[in-house]
This record gives C-alpha cells, structure tokens and sequence, in this order.
C-alpha cells in the first residue's frame, strides 16, 4: 500500500516563499513610484486643457469680430492683438489669462511671458522645470509637453 501525502513539505514551502519573494522584489519598484506618473497625467492634463482654452477663446474672438476681452464661462478673458490669451492679463482685476481660461490651479507655476513655460510645482511651490510644457500667445501655441523631471 502506497502511503498518502497529506500536505506540503516544509522544503516546498520554503521554496514557495523564496519565489514569491524574487518575484515581489521585481514587480515592487514598478507599483511604488505611482507619483511620477500622477505629476505626468497632471502636467499632460494642463497641457490639453490649455490647448483647448486657446481654441475655445480664439474661435470665440473671431466669432465676436476680434473684440477683447472674450467672454469664457462667466469670466472674461484679455487677448492678444493676434486673437489669443494673453499669459498675463494687463489688469487681473477686470480680465484673466490663460490660467483663467484653462482653470489652472494653484499647482502651476506660469513663468515667462512669449512664450510662457508652465510647470508643475513641488511641495513648497518650487517650479519642477522638467514637468512642464510652453504657452506662446503670439502664435496660441502649445508645445509638448517634458516629463523627464515629472
């Protein structure tokens, strides 16, 4: 009569741990650096919502005879002589930007003026320089955006 194995060996538990544990010290590093990947959707999402702005404002400029400011959800939006957002309105108090027209928050560090370079901020409102993409209001322009920093 042949004997019946009622459970594993303590040698194949062993062994099924050591491959869990190779297998977790490889697949660990790639779930635990989430946080470059949420700055980049995030630097990627300011980019589109900035380049809708600007087509969104431009097609409403011309509709309007290439009158300024344009009117964007309630707010109104100072443009430039070639029909864009301007980065930095003349006077905040009465008009907005591209931020305003973009609904960029707080988390964005705008800095330059033609063409304007839009960046992602650190914790202690520092521009990360290498997560960030160009706003240029001459042209209404928006480059691709660098994730190598993000």
């Amino acid at each position: 009569m042949q004997r019946q194995q009622q459970g594993f060996t303590l040698i194949e538990l062993v062994i099924v741990i050591v491959i869990l544990g190779i297998l977790s010290a490889f697949a660990l590093p790639r779930f635990v650096d989430l946080g470059s990947d949420a700055r980049t959707a995030s630097i990627e999402g300011a980019r589109g919502a900035v380049q809708s702005a600007v087509s969104i404002t431009r097609s409403a400029y011309l509709a309007n005879g290439e009158s300024t400011p344009v009117e964007l959800d309630g707010d109104d939006i100072e443009m430039s002589t070639q029909g864009y957002p301007v980065v930095s309105p003349a006077d905040p108090s009465t008009a907005g930007g591209i931020e305003s027209a973009a609904q960029l928050s707080d988390e964005y560090n705008i800095s330059g003026s033609d063409p304007a370079t839009i960046a992602l901020e650190d914790g202690d409102g520092n521009a990360i320089t290498d997560c960030s993409f160009t706003y240029n209001q001459t042209t209404g322009e928006v480059s691709q955006a660098t994730t190598s920093g993000c």
